[in-house]
């Protein structure tokens, strides 16, 4: 069973997204259908602005700017069979400023965002190409659930994603 838990610290969310709780337990639990979860496990999501992203990556990461997306794994547990995967943490005004530069519907790119904090959170990572490449597909597939086009499809889509 996976618990998904929310909160709206920027109350920005709420236009582009009218329920951003509700958003962020469909993409969520999207995203866990295709990939293998504990047992029992929990993640939580933060829906924020630049601000608070900026402190969290300049605090946690050495970075001072905000990003799109921030994913803080969980530390394992001793516990068998439950886990908490960790928080991802999302920015309003880069989210924004990205989905326009694109072209692509804002709650395509949050959803996008979503999954892919979510996948770090089980240990994907995309330093490496194959790692990228493998990290991509699952993005591609999960959003296709979710009926949301691959964003890597038009010349790989110039939005960057660091988390």
């Amino acid at each position: 069973m996976l618990t998904i838990e929310s909160s709206t610290e920027c109350d920005s969310w709420f236009g582009p997204v009218p329920d951003p709780e509700a958003f962020a337990r469909d993409v969520i639990a999207a995203a866990a259908r295709r990939v293998a979860l504990p047992d029992v496990a929990d993640v939580s999501v933060l829906f924020a602005d630049d601000a608070l992203v900026r402190s969290l990556n300049a605090r946690y990461r050495g970075k001072d700017a905000p990003t799109n997306v921030l994913s803080f794994p969980a530390a394992p547990t001793a516990a068998p069979g439950a886990a908490s995967l960790g928080d991802i943490v999302l920015a309003f005004e880069t989210v924004e400023r990205e989905s326009r530069a694109a072209g692509t519907p804002f709650a395509h790119h949050a959803a996008h965002l979503l999954v892919h904090g979510f996948l770090h959170l089980l240990g994907f990572d995309h330093q490496a190409d194959d790692e990228a490449e493998e990290m991509e597909r699952r993005e591609t597939e999960i959003l296709a659930l979710l009926r949301i086009p691959d964003p890597y499809a038009d010349n790989r889509n110039n939005t960057q994603i660091e988390a």
